[in-house]
């Protein structure tokens, strides 16, 4: 697997931070929240309940790899939201639906 990594952001004004993911972990929980979120319908899903639905869509070696779903799902999320590929409904609690 490559050990190439991407930059996630994150949306919050005043939080100029940067996580460097493996590329293969970034990708891996970007198409499991892509699905996740694009499956859950207009209404959306709701973020507590998205990294279960991530870890649910792991490969079983993928899952034992990467560590803590819930850290990664956030950390993908937030990044999601910075390049417009999913964005919050504004319902509480959060709630995520593709942009």
């Amino acid at each position: 697997m490559s050990e190439d990594k991407i930059a996630c952001r994150t949306p919050t004004t005043g939080r100029d931070g940067v996580t460097n993911l493996l590329s293969w972990k970034f990708e891996a929980v970007r198409t499991a929240i892509l699905d996740a979120v694009g499956g859950a319908g207009p209404e959306g899903l709701a973020f507590a309940d998205l990294p279960g639905a991530v870890a649910a869509r792991l490969a079983p070696e993928a899952l034992a790899r990467l560590g803590s779903v819930g850290w990664h799902t956030t950390t993908v999320k937030l990044e999601l939201e910075v390049r417009g590929e999913i964005r919050r409904t504004g319902a509480s609690p959060q709630r995520l639906v593709l942009a």
